[in-house]
């Protein structure tokens, strides 16, 4: 269903139980909620599980580039205040999971815990996010998308069938909306405000990620007061979709272990 959050229309889907606890997923650049399809019905079904698609990807509004990371996580939050979400698990795939730490710090009433899946305080740096912006500007995604799925998915993983699915998921992004954020992306750095965190933190990553490689998890997971790491052998930048097993396991510990059942 699309909902009509005032200042912008977001995407949502709602499965398991309406009356459990809040788990709230955020996808990445470039993906739908889609990227969550392998997992959700691995996870406990007395839970109210909630995906959206961020802005400017699926089929949520595309409001013209560029986006700040501010405007992610007014997003997310006005999602929540409208579905009256409070104490939800937030769990964040890559940009997702910036928008989880900003969440975090501005409205803890709404986040409990947070689940980082192949995210960081920080990604990259400015210059590379802005040679990227033009090359897409130049070329398109199509003629970038072969270099992406070499940074999402392990060599084995890329000589599957399933690949042409998430390869085409990327180049029917809108252009505007992979733009606008990626120039969120390029603009954000919340080593401060992430290091002032003390909430449970459960930091995920793939030990074939070329996007978010594990070390650099690891150093995010390492400021959070609360937060545990978890590393899945064989999974790109994406294991919710090539290791949606491993992934559903360490989640539902995780929301065991902290009473969110």
């Amino acid at each position: 269903m699309k909902l009509d959050l005032g200042h912008i229309a977001l995407n949502v889907v709602e499965d398991g139980d309406p009356a459990g606890a809040p788990v709230v997923f955020s996808n990445s650049l470039g993906t739908t909620l889609e990227v969550w399809d392998k997992v959700i019905p691995l996870l406990p079904q007395n839970l109210r599980l909630i995906r959206y698609d961020m802005r400017g990807h699926g089929a949520s509004d595309v409001p013209d580039a560029p986006y700040s990371m501010g405007a992610l996580i007014r997003d997310a939050e006005a999602l929540l205040d409208h579905l009256k979400v409070r104490d939800c698990v937030f769990v964040g795939l890559s940009i997702g999971g910036m928008i989880a730490q900003g969440l975090a710090t501005k409205r803890l009433d709404q986040i409990r815990a947070m689940v980082l899946s192949n995210s960081a305080a920080k990604l990259g740096n400015a210059d590379m996010w802005h040679k990227r912006m033009r090359a897409i500007q130049a070329d398109g995604l199509e003629a970038m998308a072969d270099e992406v799925m070499a940074r999402w998915f392990s060599p084995a993983f890329r000589k599957t069938p399933e690949l042409t699915l998430w390869r085409k998921m990327l180049t029917d992004t809108p252009e505007q909306g992979y733009l606008g954020a990626c120039a969120a992306i390029a603009g954000t750095d919340f080593y401060t405000t992430t290091a002032a965190l003390t909430l449970p933190t459960l930091a995920i990553a793939g030990s074939e990620d070329r996007a978010a490689p594990p070390d650099l998890v690891r150093e995010t997971a390492g400021i959070i007061k609360g937060s545990r790491f978890e590393l899945i052998r064989g999974a790109g930048h994406l294991p919710c979709v090539d290791k949606p097993e491993e992934f559903s396991a360490l989640l539902s510990q995780f929301l065991r272990d902290i009473g969110h059942t």
